[in-house]
């Protein structure tokens, strides 16, 4: 199949590199030429384990090409995937549709034979419907469907999740549509992926109850975690004997500092808006936002409070900036109210973050960045750990007890054990941790 990916960010690039893996060819567009210049020279734009080869073998196969023209690459293909951008819109929370519409615009004027046009976007409910519209008013004899194809990838993860996803969900309301995106995904039809076909509105709606039940878990087990903390249970061993129910999972119930990153913030937010426009609010949902939200703010008056009421002179090391481990990614992280807070009561932040600092660095101004985990720890006063990296859990702490003035962790993600902490000679608090008896 003849594939043009509308859309070279996070999911287009993702999703264009494995289609071609799957042996479609494959051109991925973007308006920023610079972008596409990166891309041309093996440069990735984002940190994803694994991308860089993945894209790198398909296009010395031939199978993946990147260009900024829409209009040629959209004329000749299959299937036009829309994966641009759909950010929080300022002033309401709904999610910001500009570029999509924009998108849905240019490719009407450029598809010449049947096309079938696909929102790989999270979108509001309706979006598929708006889409076809603009195509059809923009050129009343083109011959297209348009499906919902919601993505369902972890930042970190997000290769094995599209060769090997839990579920495909295709929204599509013609015979001939069905018949293209079945082909496209015949890889995992073959290997018995469960493909979930519905029509437009219920694909969309889909992928953001899958977030927001995801946030609420989450959210949910931070509450509780709060509630350990007060009565000397560990949120650990509750999560699991929870978790361990068949009808409630143990994925997503690791307390932490609340969460961030480019979908759930955005993709609840969006989902409240869309509901109260429906008429039908999704109350847990938007309290779900305000918890969270309210969560990251209190992150920073945990630490305050841990060193004694002041951080005022103190030199706060910060272990992880970005809002999960194995991505370069900000967007809404904990960090980004954490740091702020803590400068503000007259903390000095010395952060290292494996692969955040670089955009770390616009989003947060004032800090200074380490080298190295074991530099952010040297002469810190208190040790702030806000994203789990994989690499900070084999941490010496006998020596980031030397190297640092005062031996107090303030743990926001759970990574190191307690009582081994504590028998080392440090000041610990994690979260939802019972307090050593006394």
């Amino acid at each position: 199949m003849r594939i043009a990916m509308i859309g070279s960010g996070y999911v287009g690039l993702v999703s264009g590199a494995c289609f071609a893996q799957f042996g479609h060819d494959v051109v991925c567009v973007d308006k920023e030429a610079a972008k596409i210049a990166r891309l041309r020279q093996g440069e990735m734009p984002i940190y994803e384990p694994g991308l860089d080869k993945l894209v790198a073998d398909n296009v010395r196969a031939g199978r993946l090409s990147f260009g900024t023209d829409l209009a040629a690459a959209v004329g000749d293909v299959d299937t036009v995937f829309i994966a641009v951008g759909t950010p929080t819109r300022r002033g309401d929370g709904h999610a910001d549709l500009t570029y999509v519409y924009a998108a849905a615009a240019e490719i009407a004027e450029a598809i010449r034979g049947y096309t079938v046009v696909v929102t790989k976007s999270t979108v509001p409910v309706g979006t598929g419907r708006e889409v076809a519209r603009i195509i059809r008013e923009t050129q009343p004899g083109a011959a297209f469907d348009v499906c919902s194809n919601p993505e369902f990838l972890r930042e970190g993860a997000a290769i094995e999740d599209f060769m090997k996803p839990d579920r495909v969900v295709i929204g599509v309301e013609s015979e001939r549509a069905r018949e293209v995106m079945s082909a496209i995904y015949r890889p995992l039809n073959l290997i018995q992926t469960p493909m979930v076909f519905t029509n437009i509105e219920t694909a969309e709606v889909t992928k953001y109850a899958g977030n927001a039940f995801l946030a609420t878990k989450i959210t949910f087990i931070n509450e509780i975690a709060d509630l350990c903390e007060k009565v000397g249970a560990d949120v650990h061993d509750v999560a699991r004997g929870i978790g361990l129910d068949g009808r409630i999972g143990r994925k997503f119930l690791h307390p932490g500092p609340g969460f961030g990153g480019s979908c759930f913030p955005k993709d609840t937010l969006a989902l409240a808006y869309t509901a109260r426009e429906a008429n039908a609010p999704q109350t847990i949902v938007e309290q779900v936002i305000e918890v969270n939200n309210a969560r990251k703010r209190r992150m920073a008056r945990k630490v305050i409070d841990f060193c004694g009421g002041s951080v005022a002179g103190l030199t706060v090391g910060v272990l992880g900036l970005t809002f999960k481990p194995n991505t370069d990614d900000m967007r809404d992280a904990p960090s980004l109210d954490i740091v702020p807070a803590l400068q503000t009561a007259g903390a000095r932040i010395v952060a290292f973050d494996p692969e955040g600092m670089e955009e770390a660095a616009r989003m947060l101004p004032g800090m200074t960045f380490a080298r190295t985990a074991y530099e952010a720890a040297t002469d810190a006063d208190v040790l702030v750990v806000i994203t789990e990296w994989h690499e900070f859990r084999g941490l010496d702490p006998r020596r980031i007890r030397q190297l640092m003035r005062q031996p107090r962790i303030v743990d926001l993600r759970n990574i190191f054990n307690p009582e081994e902490m504590r028998g080392l000679g440090f000041a610990y608090e994690g979260v939802g941790r019972p307090a050593p008896r006394t």
